[in-house]
């Protein structure tokens, strides 16, 4: 017989070896060819679970005539051996596939290592020769001394910078007088005025203000300052 008849034979002989229905000598020779047989493993894997599920059928106790199912102990593989093979090809196909997994984490990085040196590569081929880096260009800022308007004796200084949306306005003025509140406009070169901040008196007639204006920054002609009546205090020429 050859060993592909011989292979055959012992693999019809698998169902018989789980449910004990073997003579020794059978289980014997399955013993000894499944300790060198994957296929044969891997085939007693999957029919292991047989065994149990038919005890638990109804009538898996009797056979077609009600005749008890009569199986020497002695014909059984021990619980031992089949665990034991069971075992081994499940230890099997753990290597297997923790050696798959490693194959391919090595092909993963020989792959990563190759794009990465491609793109530096190109990297360093294409850029061109960089000069020093430019300096980005401060916001404008532009600040004016005041002047006191006739009777009054105000002092300091408004700071104009721009922004996307106009300017933002920063007073630090001293010596205030008049009718509070007190009111910081800023006028375009057409004229016109916007109302930047608005603030109270002071015990000591300083104040530091912060406001905001739509002019833009080169259209800003100066920063006035008023009282609630109107009056003129002091006047920030920018241009």
């Amino acid at each position: 017989m050859s060993d592909l008849d011989e292979h055959g034979s012992l693999h019809r002989l698998l169902g018989g070896y789980l449910l004990g229905g073997l003579d020794e000598a059978d289980t014997d020779r399955l013993d000894e060819h499944l300790r060198d047989c994957a296929d044969c493993r891997a085939e007693l894997d999957r029919l292991a679970p047989v065994p149990e599920m038919l005890q638990h059928l109804p009538d898996a106790r009797h056979l077609g005539g009600g005749a008890p199912l009569a199986v020497s102990p002695a014909a059984r593989p021990s619980p031992q051996n089949i665990e034991g093979l069971l075992s081994r090809m499940r230890a099997e196909q753990h290597k297997e596939v923790r050696t798959n997994r490693v194959r391919w984490l090595a092909a993963a990085a020989v792959v990563l290592i190759a794009a990465a040196a491609i793109g530096y590569g190109i990297f360093t081929n294409n850029s061109a020769p960089q000069g020093p880096p430019e300096a980005i260009p401060s916001a404008e800022l532009v600040t004016a001394r005041f002047e006191a308007a006739p009777g009054s004796s105000l002092t300091g200084s408004a700071a104009v910078t721009q922004k996307s949306w106009g300017v933002a306005v920063a007073l630090d003025v001293a010596r205030m007088s008049g009718d509070a509140p007190f009111l910081c406009l800023v006028r375009n070169k057409a004229g016109a005025t916007e109302q930047a901040a608005v603030w109270g008196d002071t015990p000591d007639g300083k104040a530091k203000v912060s406001g905001a204006s739509s002019f833009p920054v080169n259209d800003v002609d100066a920063i006035l300052i008023t009282d609630k009546n109107g009056k003129l205090i002091g006047t920030a020429p920018l241009t």
